[in-house]
């Protein structure tokens, strides 16, 4: 009995709901009594049934498109959807490709550090920061050294005007735990070819 029940239900919910909702509603799937039409120009064609808006669209050969489903009534616009959805997709992918992604590459030093090794980890950064990547430089102390923090303090100091050309320390060192840690960000691009 309730396997019976259950089934029509179910093929009822398949039947209202939309499988995959790729964003506006359009044409006949408005079913909203009256709707608010603006033209594909932008004037405002006012306040009339989606089957008279929809008749509209057919006689221009363009689609009639939900674009503020909350208002009441809603608003509709002519348009061409098609041609609308490519100049979206072009417009995102265009955004994409002018974004990018900065990422933060930690360098981790002792405070007891020897000069070439200190050199080693300079160079790294400097490679880091010409890519226009974000640095966070770190001074580990272990037992004993956490009475020497202002050797620490004053490593990431010098590591920091090193860099000076290239990048802008953005914090003064601060500790934290048993790790002291300063971030530098690669100049903007003008103030680099100065």
């Amino acid at each position: 009995m309730r396997g019976h029940i259950g089934r029509p239900y179910l093929l009822f919910c398949l039947e209202v709901l939309p499988i995959a909702n790729t964003g506006h509603q359009t044409n006949h799937e408005i079913r909203d009594r009256e709707v608010r039409l603006i033209s594909e120009s932008g004037e405002q064609l006012g306040i009339m049934s989606s089957q008279e808006a929809l008749r509209l669209a057919e006689e221009r050969n363009l689609d009639l498109v939900k674009i503020s489903p909350t208002a009441v009534p809603p608003v509709c616009k002519l348009m061409d959807y098609g041609k609308y959805r490519f100049e979206q997709t072009k417009r995102e992918k265009e955004a994409r490709k002018n974004q990018r992604v900065v990422e933060i590459k930690e360098i981790r030093m002792s405070p007891g550090i020897d000069i070439n090794d200190f050199n080693v980890k300079l160079r790294n950064a400097q490679k880091f920061l010409s890519e226009g990547n974000r640095c966070k430089i770190t001074v580990r102390f272990r037992g004993r050294e956490m009475a020497h923090t202002n050797i620490g303090q004053e490593l990431l100091l010098k590591f920091a005007q090193e860099c000076a050309e290239l990048a802008v320390l953005d914090k003064t060192p601060k500790l934290e735990g048993r790790h002291m840690s300063i971030f530098l960000s690669p100049k903007p691009a003008k103030d680099a070819k100065k």
